[in-house]
């Protein structure tokens, strides 16, 4: 019997513990059950108490003190030791049933992301293991205010591709936060930063701003103060960079974005249904009997 997951992931601050509140609520609104995880160890407060919690098992604070270790080690630490003890994992989940959606709560360190193999050995045992075997979708989150900065939301961009390569599962991308840029980019701009497209960089805002402080080939402007000059990065290879970047990502084809507005229940239950999509959730659910062929067979008795 198979079962349900969605992993949430992304950058600190894209707001993942707050959509997984908001999951929750609709999940219990709509008569669906929750397992909620929490995987960050320095995580502290919580709208809806995890039923699993990786500070049950290890916390960040206590690997920094008696090891010694910085934020980003300790962090690595206590998902090695999670590794090592992944049957505390097993115990938790082996009596779930098909019925419930487990939402896994992720830490924000990119690390985990991008180059430490922690991550894809994780998903191979929460999907392939015997025990368990869940159909599991990497629900990636960033936030809707870096498409401001188009440099940082192609940067973001491509932290969600190596997401999408290292962990080889169903994966969605969401731009979180959706209500607070409503009144800074109109709705036909913002299609534009659905699909990524390399173009965004030639009408940047920020862009602008640094072409007007250097020269025509990165040269620093001496008409412009100093103190104006240290506001924005400099530098024709600054750009070049830039569109580097924006051209791998747009040569993958990988990475679509779905918008997501916490305050909005059907912004969220559109999130959902996607997940569902994913993992398959309403084809493994066995067909209910209509009530009213129950109550002709109850009449004909």
């Amino acid at each position: 019997m198979s079962k349900f997951g969605a992993m949430i992931m992304g950058p600190a601050g894209a707001g993942k513990s707050t959509f997984c509140a908001a999951l929750i609520t609709h999940l219990q609104l709509n008569r669906r059950s929750a397992f909620y995880i929490n995987l960050d160890p320095a995580a502290e407060s919580f709208e809806h108490q995890p039923d699993l919690d990786i500070k049950e098992l290890i916390s960040l604070q206590d690997a920094m003190e008696e090891l010694g270790l910085g934020p980003n080690g300790g962090l690595i630490y206590c998902f090695e030791f999670l590794m090592e003890n992944l049957d505390w994992l097993t115990e938790a989940l082996d009596s779930l049933t098909e019925e419930y959606l487990i939402i896994i709560d992720m830490p924000g360190q990119i690390e985990l992301y991008t180059h430490i193999p922690i991550l894809p050995r994780l998903v191979k045992f929460l999907t392939q293991s015997g025990a368990l075997d869940i159909r599991l979708a990497a629900v990636y989150l960033l936030e809707a205010t870096f498409v401001v900065d188009r440099a940082k939301y192609f940067a973001g961009t491509l932290s969600a591709m190596s997401a999408m390569l290292m962990l080889e599962i169903p994966h969605i991308n969401v731009l979180s936060k959706m209500d607070l840029i409503k009144d800074q980019v109109k709705k036909k701009d913002l299609k534009r930063f659905i699909t990524p497209d390399v173009a965004l960089l030639d009408d940047d805002p920020l862009e602008r701003s640094r072409r007007i402080t250097e020269g025509p080939e990165g040269e620093d402007d001496e008409s412009v103060p100093p103190d104006e000059k240290s506001q924005v990065m400099k530098g024709a290879s600054f750009r070049r960079l830039n569109r580097a970047v924006a051209g791998l990502i747009e040569s993958f084809s990988m990475v679509n974005y779905l918008r997501l507005d916490v305050t909005n229940e059907d912004s969220v239950a559109g999130i959902l249904s996607h997940i569902d999509d994913c993992i398959q959730y309403h084809e493994a659910q066995d067909p209910k009997e209509p009530d009213d062929e129950r109550d002709y067979d109850e009449e004909e008795d």
